[in-house]
């Protein structure tokens, strides 16, 4: 005939030959959700299947079965001693926000830029541009922010050095906000 041997080949009859394993397989990931191929593969051997992992895993991939990803549970914002829940804004100077954005100038050199928001109307507070900002600088700002626009009840920033200065933390304490919050 001319033709190789290696392509003469019989038709596959698995699929006729896997419908029993399937439906055990189905079985045990119904009664087992969080289980994958291999415990699925160890428990079939246990029942007197013939099977090895690789083909459970192949009949695994080929009908969906798939272990659900467990959800991650999210962290509340704030310490224990504050509270576990996110303040919310009630109304104008309830909450602010404040923050640093990073960038760089044409030549290269860095530029940090401070941003203070009133979180119920997102108002841009104060925006203060400058190649190095220090826990000084960040209080000044905060003192012209109060004294013109009074102090707010709560104060929310991150845990950069600039925000968790001693000085600073104290100066807010100290000067009508009541509550600081630091955000993770």
């Amino acid at each position: 005939m001319g033709q190789p041997r290696s392509t003469q080949r019989r038709s596959p009859r698995k699929a006729r030959t896997d419908r029993p394993l399937v439906d055990a397989m189905l079985a045990i990931a119904r009664q087992r959700p969080r289980f994958g191929y291999r415990r699925i593969a160890r428990m079939l051997a246990r029942d007197g299947w013939r099977v090895g992992r690789d083909r459970v895993h192949r009949l695994c991939r080929l009908h969906g079965l798939r272990v659900a990803r467990k959800s991650v549970r999210r962290r509340r914002l704030g310490s224990a001693a504050n509270g576990a829940h996110r303040l919310r804004a009630e109304r104008i100077n309830d909450v602010w926000t404040y923050d640093f954005v990073k960038d760089q100038t044409m030549d290269g050199r860095p530029l940090k830029i401070l941003t203070v928001e009133d979180e119920r109307t997102r108002e841009c507070l104060a925006l203060v541009a400058a190649r190095s900002i220090t826990s000084a600088s960040v209080t000044a700002t905060l003192r012209e922010l109060f004294a013109k626009r009074g102090a707010p009840r709560h104060i929310r920033s991150d845990n950069g050095p600039e925000f968790i200065a001693t000085n600073l933390r104290r100066w807010i304490q100290a000067n009508g906000s009541w509550r600081s919050r630091r955000r993770t």
